[in-house]
């Protein structure tokens, strides 16, 4: 069994970079993505890979995870800060992060394609995500609540590779933001 769960411990939910009542094939994905790029064979990070490891080896398992869940929210309350939980497809409940933790902030301007409307970028357009978190689409593109903007973002992609020099435009027009970001 994992270690009791503490307050200056790892949230395994963070190293997953998953909400805590995430369904398990995101959290599934999540994984697959995040160990793709954090493999020490493909230049990765040991030490973020073997983070990686513990904490899907925790959260993949039903039972595991609701001990976690209970670990974690038990840490929270005896350090007073608020819980809010909310049912998970385990049948427990699990911590949900607020959104002032989770959320990236308001969209940065310059929309561009359609706005997603759930996570941690909810209210921003496919092109602001772009600019800041390319991986971030790539994984949203995998992901069942992401697989209605696949046609969208493999345009962008393919429109930000295309991008190159001081004349590389949107299809629109408009100048992308941050070009630098766009390079591969």
């Amino acid at each position: 069994m994992h270690p009791t769960f503490e307050l200056d411990q790892i949230d395994f939910y963070r190293v997953m970079q998953v909400d805590p009542a995430a369904d398990p094939d995101i959290i599934k994905a999540a994984y697959r993505v995040l160990a793709r790029k954090l493999h020490p064979d493909h230049t990765g990070d040991e030490s973020a890979m073997k983070r990686l490891n513990t904490a899907w080896d925790v959260l993949r398992d039903p039972g595991r995870r609701t001990a976690y869940d209970a670990e974690r929210n038990a840490a929270a309350v005896a350090a007073g800060q608020p819980t809010s939980s909310q049912s998970s497809t385990l049948g427990g409940s699990v911590q949900a992060k607020s959104l002032a933790d989770d959320h990236a902030g308001p969209p940065p301007g310059g929309a561009y394609g359609p706005v997603v409307t759930f996570g941690r970028y909810e209210g921003w357009s496919i092109g602001e995500i772009a600019r800041v978190d390319k991986p971030f689409l790539e994984w949203l593109k995998g992901v069942q609540a992401g697989r209605h903007l696949v046609h969208q973002i493999d345009a962008l992609l393919r429109e930000i590779a295309g991008a190159s020099g001081t004349a590389a435009r949107f299809s629109d027009g408009r100048l992308p933001e941050h070009r630098d970001l766009f390079a591969r």
